[in-house]
């Protein structure tokens, strides 16, 4: 097999296992190969009973001292009893199994293995797999993938899937060249991709790892030096100064800048008067304040003449941000556009027409702005908004539209300086690391789920008092194997669960984009009470008036995006709130989550990140890295990324060195690469 056939080619999939993989994304052999297990089944040791806990996998052995019992619910044949060892008994029950009736035995030994559950306030194991002697010898110890499904595919499907295509697949020669191979100790591809889906043991597994994610963080540091080349010093022909209308708007604002917006705004005015092209990164914590210095630098183009441009990633947040720049700039004469996907195209037409003519000075939009039909008359500033959203080629197609401008990105990604400096390497860095004096700190609680009938209790309140609220679950629809919350059942379930008065709606990726839109719209116009939404929500809708964000299955995430998502709230003046609801309540897991519950500072936050991660920590959910790595973490992997950095900056110096014939490989993969480059 090759890298371009498609997965039909593989011994049973037919037309609808085809159309069930495609919702995953996956269509071609190659896409198959690069869907990587979100974690491992680990069998463990048999452990005594009394030490179980909420949320862990177990394996247990014992005797049922008596008859299992059946009873009959909604249909469902459910089967129980009591297992019980020398340290203690728990509650098994299997659903429509009335076999085990006949095949149980009083007082025989069985090995089971579940997971352990809370129901009534007392601790269970549902649907437990029984074992045999010989099955548990067997996979003591060993590593069993488990992948994100969707519904109607199975983890074994996609598993036996994997396994077939592995054993028929022609690998290219490794790209990745032997001398930084050797220097690294890294295995070959074929080997990594063969290990990360069926690893024999935790130390194979840790090594494909390591060879991925270092592979992935090489081709994006290799890109960007390609991408950027020697830009940082190039003459402008923008030399931008402040002037009174920057003055007047410094002195029209409700609030005095805080240090860290005063630093920001003189190290961007600096550069804007220095005659050299501006690549500045402003990075401040969530609701740092980062976007008054943004709009700063935007009135400092206009006054000097020019146009200027600010990209964000969703509508509602660039028409909040066009609102906003009106109210402060139209009474100065500054004329503002908008330029989003949901326009007429007659409306598109006016706006460019305007934007091609002169007759506007600052462009607020969303990818809209790169389209091919928006011309600029006169482009002197670019501005990105959470700028981990875009790819480097859509700032780069942004950037094509005038000659040179200057560029400013801001991310609310809390990086630890040194990443910073590698991921962002043309970039010079400016940190607000100062909360506005009007926001009151975040009060953050973890907690169980038995924790959920209270915190429904407290968002009435709150939504009695006349405030908004944000629940998240990780996921749009159930799998086999993530029991992760719903979105669209735990709407239905929180209706049933708050009065009729409480306007309840969901968000999820799966939306079309207008009816995102106008879901995130309604809520920030108040129009909706509690929006239960997955991750979309994490950049793109500011709403004030929310003041609880509760996050079920908290511990499927990682820090810093739980951090990124609690910046939904806090963005008033009342106090806010954050719930993070765990279904595992593990030690480490709650150890984890308190670190969250004890600090609001997203720096403090990713470095305590860093440290907690350990080789153990691989082999359970992956952590969320935020620039959209499909095996790196920025945080987890901080180690792999300066090594690949430094590898790549040995061979990517002179761009003379790629064209050696020995590199053919590696160039063929880079052309593809930066072709599309979609991890920053």
């Amino acid at each position: 097999m090759k890298a371009k056939d498609s997965i039909r080619n593989i011994k049973g999939i037919g037309e609808k296992s085809e159309k069930l993989f495609k919702k995953l994304g996956i269509t071609t052999v190659e896409e198959l190969l690069a869907f990587y297990p979100r974690e491992y089944d680990i069998f463990t040791k048999i452990q005594p009973i009394s030490t179980v806990r909420e949320g862990e996998t177990v394996i247990l052995e014992g005797s049922f001292p008596a008859r299992l019992k059946m009873a009959s619910v909604h249909g469902l044949k459910i089967i129980s009893g009591l297992l019980r060892d020398s340290s203690g008994q728990i509650q098994v029950s299997w659903y429509n199994m009335p076999y085990l009736m006949k095949t149980i035995k009083v007082g025989m030994h069985y090995i089971l293995r579940g997971k352990i559950v809370r129901k009534n306030g007392f601790l269970q194991t549902a649907q437990p797999k029984i074992l045999t002697q010989q099955e548990y010898a067997n996979q003591l110890g060993k590593l069993q993938p488990v992948y994100p499904l969707t519904a109607g595919l199975t983890n074994h499907a996609v598993a036996k899937a994997v396994s077939l295509a592995l054993a028929d697949y022609e690998f290219e020669p490794d790209f990745l060249p032997l001398e930084i191979r050797k220097k690294y100790d890294l295995l070959l591809h074929k080997k990594a991709v063969h290990a990360i889906h069926f690893p024999e043991s935790r130390e194979e597994y840790a090594r494909a790892r390591s060879r991925l994610v270092f592979e992935e963080f090489f081709l994006f540091s290799l890109a960007l030096h390609q991408m950027k080349g020697q830009k940082h010093e190039a003459v402008s022909k923008y030399k931008l100064v402040a002037g009174r209308r920057t003055e007047e708007l410094l002195r029209a604002l409700p609030f005095e800048l805080t240090t860290g917006q005063k630093g920001a705004w003189e190290d961007v005015r600096r550069d804007l008067q220095s005659g050299f092209v501006m690549n500045r990164l402003i990075q401040g914590d969530v609701g740092s304040g980062k976007t008054v210095v943004a709009l700063l630098a935007l009135l400092c183009a206009a006054e000097n003449g020019h146009q200027a441009a600010i990209m964000v990633p969703t509508e509602v947040l660039a028409k909040q941000h066009y609102e906003e720049f009106r109210k402060y700039l139209e009474p100065m004469g500054v004329r503002i556009a908008l330029l989003v996907g949901s326009m007429t195209a007659a409306a598109k037409r006016e706006a460019g027409a305007r934007i091609a003519g002169r007759e506007t000075d600052i462009i607020v939009g969303t990818h809209a702005l790169i389209q091919e039909k928006v011309s600029y008359a006169d482009l002197a500033l670019i501005v990105t908004d959470e700028q981990h959203r875009f790819g480097v080629r859509q700032r780069e197609m942004l950037s094509e539209k005038g000659q040179r401008p200057h560029m400013l990105v801001m991310s609310a990604t809390p990086i630890p300086r040194t990443l910073a400096i590698i991921l962002y390497g043309d970039l010079d860095v400016s940190l607000i690391d100062v909360l506005p004096s009007n926001r009151l700190p975040i009060k953050n609680c973890a907690v169980g789920t038995d924790y959920r009938p209270q915190a429904y209790r407290f968002m009435e309140k709150q939504v009695a008092a006349g405030h908004q609220v944000y629940i998240i679950c990780p996921m749009v629809e159930e799998s086999e194997a993530m029991e992760a919350e719903n979105v669209l059942d735990y709407t239905n379930s929180l209706k049933e669960a708050l009065p009729p008065s409480v306007r309840i709606e969901s968000l999820h990726g799966k939306m079309k984009a207008q009816q995102k839109n106008d879901i995130m719209q309604a809520f920030s116009e108040g129009r909706i009470d509690i929006l239960v939404s997955t991750t979309v929500i994490e950049v793109g809708i500011n709403v004030p008036n929310a003041t609880v964000m509760m996050i079920e299955n908290a511990e499927r995430f990682g820090l810093a995006q739980l951090h990124q998502l609690r910046g939904r709230v806090g963005r008033g003046e009342a106090q806010s709130y954050c719930i993070f609801m765990a279904g595992n309540t593990s030690k480490e897991t709650m150890e984890r989550l308190q670190i969250l519950e004890n600090s609001n500072d997203g720096f403090y936050v990713a470095k305590q990140d860093l440290q907690l991660r350990g080789p153990g920590d691989l082999f359970g959910i992956r952590q969320s890295g935020d620039l959209y790595f499909r095996m790196a973490d920025i945080y987890q992997d901080a180690r792999e990324l300066k090594q690949a950095n430094e590898a790549a900056c040995a061979l990517g110096k002179d761009g003379v060195t790629l064209l050696c014939k020995k590199y053919e490989g590696l160039r063929s993969i880079m052309e593809e690469y930066t072709g599309d480059v979609k991890t920053l």
